[in-house]
């Protein structure tokens, strides 16, 4: 973890000492670049490979720490034999491979695109806004979705034929809201930013006081303890087909949303300035709200709550890789995968075998290395 803070802080400073000689700007207290030169600016392949290759080392490293700790502490030999044999036979049979097979690398896969969902939809929802305070929990997403699982634990619907619908739960929970955001939000044709961010926030209070007459309300201590780890965030899912399908659904929702970085590169100007320079920015709004709000709507179902994730990564990825979004949201999707997945791990180890929340960890971790970046660096807000 350590070292993927330093890599992180100092891979920027590496990057500027040798490649731009000792450039005063790269360390002014700036958070970005100035609009104007995220548009202009000629695309830097150099510093574009830089980035992606030495996160997707990270997600190498973060992933075999994953599937090597936990409860039954699996060696690195141990491991990488397990790979082998399933790479060459197809075997996963033995203590070992079962646990690293079938328990922890779906809770891996999990943990890269849920953290990266979320992270993502961060990225567009600040870009959207211009606000760089606001998240995909700020407009009540998630706290829809709670609110529809908590509704189906409550009611004893959490099971179909031994399927568990918690998940179509929480995605049909986060539809509701963005149905009632949406309509709340459109004024003749045209989507009211700021209304849109109003109604979210109250949507929010709204789901959360209504969770918690929910747990005021249950019935048995095994429902309220299932209502409140949920809330509070697990990776912990055993059916791997559906971990497969989120998965997949997650990387082709972020694909499209890279098809947008154009238009966000250019929002980031305001809106006025946008809408002069040839953007239809009514229409790229609710595209970029309505896959920001699939990106959580999936997160959130088969994750539970996981904040603060969709907040601190792409801050910390605006701060260290600039606002070009064409590597912002390739290089925020890596880094929350990575922040989760390590988060997941802590949350298995620290007290092991009793797990914890994983939304507990990301919230103490996040916050605290959040409010070390803002002070190492002087980040001003707005």
């Amino acid at each position: 973890m350590k070292l993927c803070i330093e890599f992180i802080y100092y891979g920027d400073y590496f990057y500027d000492y040798y490649h731009f000689s000792k450039s005063p700007s790269m360390n002014a207290v700036s958070p970005s670049p100035p609009p104007s030169d995220v548009s202009a600016a000629t695309f830097n392949l150099t510093r574009y490979l830089f980035w992606i290759t030495g996160l997707l080392v990270l997600l190498v490293v973060a992933g075999f720490f994953s599937l090597s700790l936990g409860s039954t502490h699996i060696p690195f030999p141990a491991l990488l034999k397990a790979f082998r044999a399933w790479l060459l036979s197809g075997g996963t049979e033995g203590v070992t491979s079962t646990i690293i097979f079938r328990i922890r690398l779906p809770r891996l896969v999990l943990g890269l695109s849920v953290g990266g969902a979320l992270s993502v939809a961060g990225v567009i929802f600040q870009g959207m806004f211009h606000n760089p305070l606001v998240e995909p929990y700020t407009l009540g997403i998630s706290g829809g979705a709670a609110l529809g699982v908590c509704l189906f634990v409550v009611r004893g619907w959490q099971f179909f034929r031994g399927i568990s619908l918690l998940p179509l739960a929480g995605f049909f929970g986060a539809l509701v809201t963005l149905a009632i955001v949406y309509g709340i939000s459109v004024k003749k044709s045209l989507l009211q930013t700021n209304t849109m961010l109003l109604a979210g926030v109250m949507i929010s209070f709204i789901s959360s006081s209504a969770i918690m007459l929910l747990m005021a309300l249950s019935q048995s201590l095994q429902e309220l303890h299932s209502l409140l780890f949920w809330t509070m965030g697990s990776l912990e899912e055993n059916n791997s087909r559906l971990v497969i399908l989120i998965s997949f659904s997650i990387l082709l929702l972020v694909g499209v949303s890279f098809l947008f970085y154009r238009e966000l590169n250019t929002l980031v100007l305001g809106e006025e300035e946008a809408l002069h320079l040839g953007v239809s920015v009514h229409r790229v709004k609710k595209w970029l709200f309505l896959l920001g709000t699939l990106l959580t709507a999936l997160a959130v179902s088969i994750s539970g709550m996981i904040g603060f994730v969709g907040l601190i990564v792409p801050h910390l990825m605006r701060m260290l890789s600039g606002s070009d979004h064409r590597l912002l949201i390739i290089s925020s999707f890596l880094s929350g995968g990575i922040f989760l997945i390590l988060a997941d791990t802590l949350a298995r180890t620290l007290i092991a075998p009793v797990e914890l929340p994983v939304g507990v960890i990301t919230g103490l971790a996040g916050g605290s290395l959040f409010i070390y970046f803002l002070y190492k660096k002087n980040i001003i807000l707005g």
